[in-house]
């Protein structure tokens, strides 16, 4: 890998700081950067992916898979067989291939959890929301 040097300006509180970091650590404060420069390009990296568009072509499928499901035990015997599967995210829910890869939020095929839970009359096994979007007790143990 061939480098280049590169000047960036900071205030004197943070070159500081990372300079007494750099020197706990054992390393140069431009070791220290670097580091976390990589960090925070893999965690802008790995959010612009999650944010991209599905592919129409494979949101169409799982679209009819999911509006077939009687449940969600069907609805994971359907998406495995597409060799996919869901899975909670945040508040909602999400379609991984088999390696864990993410595919699409719920909501881009007309799965939003809150309507799954209304249509299923359940919550989704191991969902941190549990049966968000239903009446009464235990329907959302993040309300109670």
């Amino acid at each position: 890998m061939t480098t280049r040097d590169v000047s960036i300006r900071m205030p004197s509180e943070m070159a500081a700081e990372v300079e007494r970091l750099a020197r706990a650590g054992d390393m140069t404060p431009g070791r220290l950067v670097r580091r976390a420069v990589a960090r925070e390009l893999r965690r802008l990296r790995s959010r612009a992916a999650r944010a991209a568009p599905c592919d129409p072509q494979t949101t169409k499928g799982l679209a009819m898979e999911l509006a077939r499901a009687e449940g969600w035990a069907d609805l994971d015997r359907r998406l495995a067989r597409r060799g996919c599967r869901i899975a909670p995210t945040g508040g909602g829910v999400a379609l991984f291939d088999m390696a864990g890869r993410k595919l699409c939020k719920g909501s881009e095929v007309g799965a939003a959890y809150r309507d799954l839970v209304r249509r299923f009359r359940e919550g989704m096994p191991g969902h941190p929301h549990g049966a968000v979007g239903l009446d009464g007790p235990g329907a959302d143990p993040l309300l109670e």
